[in-house]
């Protein structure tokens, strides 16, 4: 099963995010990966495997921030890979997503983004298409990018997203899927 951990506060993200994705282990997994914006892009890293494969590659001093998600995976569309696990981001890195749950229309999404923006696909997923359609929309605001892509998705999920310009600011929301915020 899929888990989401979005954090921000003083402390540093990458800590909090990793030690809430090894409390969610137990669910199983096959990927797991971080977002964080640093220098106004959202930098990425995911590995396939176990969340210590993860760890590896988080280890650099400069790959932290105050804000970040973090997602573990169980893959239902396209295999355990690397570029299949979360996060997953618009084209330019502005904006990223971790996601629970199904999108049933993605690929009538993926077909309109592609053909109305000529946006290019990196992954089997259907979550990446919620990267690109908030992409698209975001004009600074990141509730109201996010409120205008819901209005197209179809079926139950639950998403966090964050924007480079607005490194502050988590924005989630649900459909039909569990989702806990606290303080």
């Amino acid at each position: 099963m899929c888990g989401i951990v979005g954090y921000v506060g003083e402390n540093k993200a990458k800590e909090k995010i990793i030690d809430g994705l090894k409390r969610l282990e137990y669910r199983g997994y096959d990927s797991a990966g971080i977002a964080l914006p640093i220098d106004g892009k959202i930098q990425i890293r995911k590995h396939v495997g176990e969340i210590k494969n993860l760890e590896k590659i988080i280890s650099e001093p400069d790959f932290d921030s105050s804000l970040g998600i973090g997602h573990t995976r169980w893959a239902t569309h396209g295999a355990p890979s690397d570029v299949n696990s979360h996060p997953h981001a618009n084209e330019d890195n502005s904006i990223a997503i971790v996601h629970n749950g199904i999108i049933e229309n993605y690929q009538e999404i993926k077909e309109w983004l592609v053909k109305e923006y000529g946006i290019k696909f990196k992954s089997e997923t259907d979550s990446e298409v919620i990267a690109h359609l908030i992409g698209i929309y975001y004009d600074g605001n990141l509730l109201e990018a996010v409120n205008k892509a819901v209005e197209q998705m179809k079926g139950a999920y639950a998403v966090c997203a964050i924007a480079a310009a607005e490194p502050d600011k988590i924005v989630a929301v649900r459909k039909d899927a569990p989702l806990v915020a606290g303080i």
